[in-house]
């Protein structure tokens, strides 16, 4: 209609979810990521979790915690769940999806391989860890979620580059395998892994510090850009 419009400078977009009741990942779910870390695809999806407060907007602040010096980006396709279930069949998985969104899994590193016991948790977890939006596109404006050029970029220099039909394990069969445990609830959200190209895994490794701005970015769902503090 042209009305109720304001202008883009004088907003500031937060989370298109911001309280939901899980946020649940998926590590090792692109091949070429698997192999930068010598390891061989698995046969199961690998499952952790961020706590909701991590979640923060797609243009805000990601702080790095002074209990880090190896912070790392993770550009990834994420999936808002719409529909509420319990063993959800892979065939009718995507009805219960009710759009997707960008994600940066921020990570790290310190604490996910040397610390707390080496589980992923408090490596992922900390506030800001979770970058999200624009905005969700609903699944019916997306012709094919299998199939978008996805990238990330530290400071204009691409980092990562690939295509979600490059994903292991799909989004259809991460909700079957997901709700085998645990019911799936509207404003759930779930993120599907990241591609080769993390700062861990380079050599030498790159780390964020502050200062430093991530451009994430999903062909069809928009791009999110986020200043290390």
């Amino acid at each position: 209609s042209g009305q109720h419009r304001v202008p883009r400078g004088a907003t500031r977009l937060l989370p298109p979810v911001g309280d939901p009741e899980k946020v649940i990942c998926v590590g090792l779910n692109y091949r070429d990521h698997c192999l930068e870390q010598g390891l061989g695809a698995p046969t199961e999806p690998v499952i952790f979790s961020k706590f909701p407060s991590a979640i923060t907007g797609p243009f805000d602040d990601i702080v790095r915690p002074q209990d880090t010096t190896e912070l790392d980006w993770e550009v990834e396709l994420a999936a808002v769940i719409g529909k509420r279930g319990r063993n959800i069949e892979a065939a009718v998985a995507l009805e219960h999806v009710v759009g997707f969104t960008v994600a940066n899994d921020v990570s790290a590193r310190d604490w996910l391989r040397g610390r707390n016991g080496r589980q992923w948790l408090l490596g992922k977890t900390f506030d800001t860890f979770c970058p999200l939006g624009p905005a969700i596109v609903t699944r019916e404006a997306v012709p094919d979620v299998h199939n978008l050029w996805i990238r990330c970029s530290v400071n204009g220099r691409r980092m990562q580059e690939s295509s979600t039909c490059n994903l292991i394990f799909g989004v259809p069969a991460l909700i079957a395998w997901v709700s085998r445990f645990v019911t799936l609830v509207p404003g759930d959200i779930l993120l599907t892994g990241t591609p080769a190209g993390v700062g861990v895994f380079r050599k030498p490794p790159i780390f964020l510090k502050p200062g430093d701005e991530v451009q994430c970015e999903i062909e069809e769902l928009g791009t999110i850009c986020n200043r290390v503090v």
